[in-house]
Formats: structure tokens, sequence, C-alpha cells
């Protein structure tokens, strides 16, 4: 919903909100992930709560709230409120604020009773922060804290222990310490919102005296809009890669008209520098795994040309696609995410032509269209954002624009076989089929939430989630690692499931899903006689698999038929059931891939796995 997308206008969702919400539940969305959500406030929340479903909604989140009684966020937490016990969070959001501070240091204090102090006032948190995960076991988003009101030491307030200002760093500090040292926990940034916000605008002292608000109510928005950025990025909600326009978008002028020699990129000009700030911008995103590819209007000679330059910051071999041609852009981006194997809604637009702009997302839904207006601005629209917001970053992650160049290099060989199965051995595929592993633990959530179309339930997990699946003896689980001789693909698969509570012979298949990024590579059927492996290993002779069906899953409707599975029952809405029986001497499916060969037998040889 466009009225949702940044940059939004906070006063009209405030106002139609209920329209809003309206709007968003009536749309068909299919298979909108549930969430319980515990907001555990030290001020008033109902608004922020209000704001947050609307965009979680907007994102495809569908949340449940539990909301704590005023300023009761750590009595909620400490003493087991029944409620919340009840209401098993899938997710705890405090909010608390520089207002939650009861004591600040006093001039005088020596430096031994502020540290006490400062510990005083941090020791709760930490203590509140490690009961949520013991007991609820869930991610929780803390708030830091924002600048105080005013400055008592003047500028001397930042460097002087007893300045509140030094005192709000020192703790925030202490937050930022304990975020980088546990997993599942993340900081809302209020302290950089309010600085972009206004400071004195986001703390208007009236509202926290008349509705005890611990920012403005026109804040609200702006505050919620962050939150949901975090919470859609930890349940893989992140958009992947930007589609580029080049013209007065990555430069300024016109390659074809102006020639490469007179675009106005480099130092030489303000206006030369915006878009090489611009570029590099872009260019630091493509370290963190975001793909960049090109669709504009131009002769590819002239697109080259321009990204050749000697002060351009990126360069031809920054675009896993360029897309530079006189198609319609639509149709261009609709190819290239396909060439990227990647659903259209994971694009962003980026392109100055605000007729370019509407063409696309009008034809093409689900991708994400930021209302660009000057250059000067570029920056500030695309992060504010949060398309990208980073909450867990893998090893995948930083591979990422490698994989897929690799990918291409398979492509290439691929072209030069009659027979598919010599292609297949021809990459010298090997595997790694393991139970969860906590240095996976990361991209295996990640997978759950991003995976749509190899996904056969749809099942999202958080990583607090992976893990207590993992530690249950009732659960079998399995990671697939893929490489071969273009590269490492990662983590690109995976199983789980549990046994019956009743007949232990019996194993439900909970989630079993893959990467696009190696279909048709046979993974699939290495992952099957792993599992049907730990499944004979525990005395279980049957294998229950369910496929629900999304808009975007259908490549898997018949995934269970093909591995020998047999059809048990159906539904209405494509609702499927399926049966597997181990036979007494289970035949390997997988002819093409090693897998586990690095481990060592009984015997001391290295195990040589590959189709049995």
């Amino acid at each position: 919903m466009k009225e949702l997308e940044y940059p939004f206008d906070s006063d009209y969702i405030l106002k139609k909100r209920k329209a809003l919400k309206k709007a968003l539940l009536n749309e068909k969305e299919q298979n909108r992930p549930k969430k319980r959500i515990a907001v555990l406030g030290g001020s008033t929340t109902h608004d922020i709560k209000e704001m947050l479903e609307l965009f979680l909604l907007n994102a495809g989140i569908e949340p449940a709230f539990y909301e704590s009684e005023y300023n009761q966020y750590w009595q909620d937490v400490m003493f087991d409120n029944p409620e919340l016990i009840s209401f098993q969070p899938d997710l705890v959001f405090i909010h608390t604020s520089t207002r939650n501070i009861a004591e600040f240091p006093k001039i005088g204090d020596s430096q031994e009773q502020i540290s006490e102090l400062t510990e005083a006032v941090y020791a709760p948190f930490e203590q509140m922060w490690k009961k949520i995960s013991e007991v609820y076991r869930c991610p929780v988003i803390q708030n830091n804290f924002e600048p105080p009101c005013y400055r008592l030491l003047g500028n001397m307030d930042f460097s002087d222990p007893h300045g509140r200002v030094h005192f709000i760093n020192g703790l925030n500090a202490k937050f930022a310490a304990y975020a980088a040292d546990h997993r599942n926990f993340y900081i809302n940034d209020i302290h950089y919102m309010a600085s972009c916000y206004g400071l004195q605008k986001w703390a208007d002292p009236l509202y926290w005296h008349m509705y005890k608000y611990a920012c403005a109510v026109q804040a609200i928005p702006e505050l919620a809009y962050n939150l949901a950025n975090i919470i859609k990025s930890i349940y893989g909600k992140n958009q992947k890669a930007f589609v580029l326009d080049l013209d007065n978008t990555l430069w300024g002028g016109v390659v074809g008209d102006d020639g490469a020699d007179n675009i106005e990129i480099g130092q030489e000009t303000p206006m030369g520098q915006l878009y090489s700030e611009f570029q590099g911008y872009l260019k630091a995103h493509k370290d963190l795994g975001v793909l960049l590819t090109v669709d504009s209007k131009n002769d590819e000679e002239n697109a080259l040309a321009g990204l050749n330059r000697p002060d351009s910051v990126l360069k031809p071999e920054d675009f896993l696609v360029i897309k530079a041609n006189w198609e319609n852009k639509d149709r261009n981006l609709l190819e290239i995410a396909e060439e990227l194997n990647i659903g259209a809604d994971s694009l962003v637009f980026v392109d100055d032509n605000p007729a370019e702009r509407h063409i696309v997302e009008s034809r093409i839904p689900g991708v994400k269209v930021p209302e660009i207006a000057d250059a000067a601005g570029f920056i500030t629209t695309l992060d504010r954002a949060g398309y990208f917001e980073v909450t867990n970053l893998s090893a995948d992650d930083l591979e990422r624009n490698r994989m897929y160049q690799a990918n291409a290099e398979r492509r290439k060989q691929e072209a030069n076989f009659a027979n598919y199965e010599d292609y297949l051995l021809s990459l010298e595929m090997r595997a790694q089929i393991k139970p969860f592993a906590p240095l996976y633990m990361a991209r295996i959530a990640q997978l759950t939430n991003k995976s749509n179309q190899f996904n056969l339930t749809t099942k999202r997990c958080s990583q607090s989630d992976i893990e207590r699946i993992a530690e249950d003896a009732s659960y079998i689980t399995l990671y697939g690692k893929l490489e071969d001789k273009f590269g490492d693909n990662g983590v690109v698969s995976v199983v789980f499931g549990h046994c019956d509570g009743e007949d232990k012979t019996l194993f439900h298949i909970d989630l079993w899903l893959m990467s696009c990024r190696v279909l048709k590579r046979d993974m699939e059927y290495a992952m099957m006689d792993e599992l049907v492996s730990q499944c004979e290993k525990r005395g279980i002779r049957r294998l229950k698999g369910y496929y629900y069906p999304t808009a975007k899953n259908g490549m898997v409707k018949e995934f269970y038929g093909l591995q020998g599975f047999t059809k048990t029952g159906a539904d209405a809405e494509g609702n499927t059931e399926w049966e597997f029986v181990i036979p007494e001497r289970y035949e390997r499916k997988n002819k093409v891939i090693r897998v586990n060969e690095a481990e060592e037998s009984v015997g001391g040889c290295a195990e040589e796995n590959i189709g049995g």
C-alpha cells in the first residue's frame, strides 16, 4: 500500500488508521504469517501498537498483540504475568526511553558513585532480557535511549561524567555491547531516530506530561515504521536486489545525448560528487549481499561507456544483470527477476523518472518503487525506507554476489552437454547434510523466511525457533550445504519434522525447502536419502509429508510424488497429504552429489557416499 511506504504522511496515517487497516485485511494476501508480539512499555504504547500493526500488515505479516499496562514492562517479565505467559510471544518489544531513567549523576558525585549508578540503571534491563530468553526463547527488540531534553553542562555535558549526555551515551554503549554478544537481541535505535527527526520535536515534553507519550504523536509512525523494518527483517521480508536506472540516477545527464565524457560523475562538480556518493552507497550494499542490476533505456554501448569511466564508482562487473535496451522497463524488470530466479517483490526499482516508476509499479505487483526526487535526497530516501534492514548477516549473505556469478558460469557449462546427468556429474558437486548446527542457525532461519518457491509448507521460523527445534529430541533436523567446482553455494536446503506422539514409527515432515539457486541439481534427492537414513536409525518406517499451496510454491505441488510418496489426502483449497513407507532395502535416489565425504568412517577411511 503506497500510503504506508516511505516517505509517508504521518498525519494522514494517524487520521486514517482504521480505514487503512480494513483495506489491508481485505487484501487477498495468501499465507500471511501470523506473529504474536508483546509490547512492553515504559510509556503509553497504544498508538505505537496500532501504527506497528499497519506497517507489518503492509509487509505481509499479521500480528497479534499483548500490551503491558503503563510502565509495567519489567514487572510483567520478572513476576511472570499470567497473561504474558499464556500469550507465549513470538517476539518481545520493550519500549523504554530516557524518561524511564529515574536518576542521573549529580554534580559532586565521585566516579565510583557514577559507575555504581550506571550499573544500577543497566542491571534491571539485562536481568529482564535474560529472563525473556530463558522463559520465552524469542527475539527481543529493545529501544536504546534518546538524548536528554537539556544539557546542564552545555557542551561539556558530552565529555564530563556528570553530564546527562555522557551518562546516556554510556548506557547506550552497554546496550550495544549486549546486542553484539547475544543472538536474537536487537536495538531499535531511537537515539538516531530522535536526532534525525529533531530532538525538540521528538521529545516534546507536553506529550509526556499530558499523555505519558515518550515521543510526540506525530513521530509515532516514524518509530513504528523503523520498528517494523527490524521485525520484517527477522522474518525474512527484506528485498534482495536493486534494479537501477542510469541517466540522472547513477549519473547526471543523458549518456546517449551528452556522451560518456560529459555526464556528471566524479569530483569535478558538486552534482558529480552527489552521484559518486550515491554510487558508493549502492556499492556498499553489494558488500552486504544485495544484488545490483541495471534497467535502462539506452544503447548498451553507451551504458557501458558511462560505467567504464575511470571516475565511476560502479563498474560493469558490479552488476549481475545489465538490461540496457529500448524495451519497456517493466518487461526488463521481469526478465531480471527470472534471470536471478527471485520474485519481483524482492526488487527495488530506482528511477528518477516518475512516469517510468508509475508504469513499473502499476504493472508489477509487489515491486518496491521508492519516490525519489533529486540526487541530494536519493540516499536518505532509500536508507530510511529500510528495504535491506540487517538483523542477521550470515557468511552466505557476504558471498551472495559471487554465488550468483558462479551460477552464470554453470549455465554456460550446461550448454556444452547433451546429457543432463553428465552435466551434473561434471559439476563435481559435494554436499554436507547434517543436523542443525550453531554455525548455521542464522542462515537456516533466514532460509525459512525467504524461500517461497521451493517450500512445501512455508512455515516461518525465527532463529530462536530454529534453536528450540534443534534441541528437541523428538525432531529430526537437516541442513544441506552444497559446493561444486565453481564455488560454495552455502546452506541451500532445510528439512525438519517431528516423531508422532503416539506412533513412534511415524514421522511428520514440518518443513522442506530449498533455495532456488540450486534447482535441478538433485539436491532434493540427496536430502531425501539422508532423511531416510536418519529415520531408519530411529526405527521410523513411515514418513508423512504436507503441501500447502501459496501464490508462489506451485512448482513443488507434486514434489512428494516425485520422491516416491503416495497421496493420501486433499482438500478443496489444494492442501495435500502424502505418505512414504521406507522399504526394507531403500535405494538411494541421489546419483550425482558426493555427500559428507570428508567425514571419517569407523575404519578411518574417508566416506564416499554417492548414490549408494
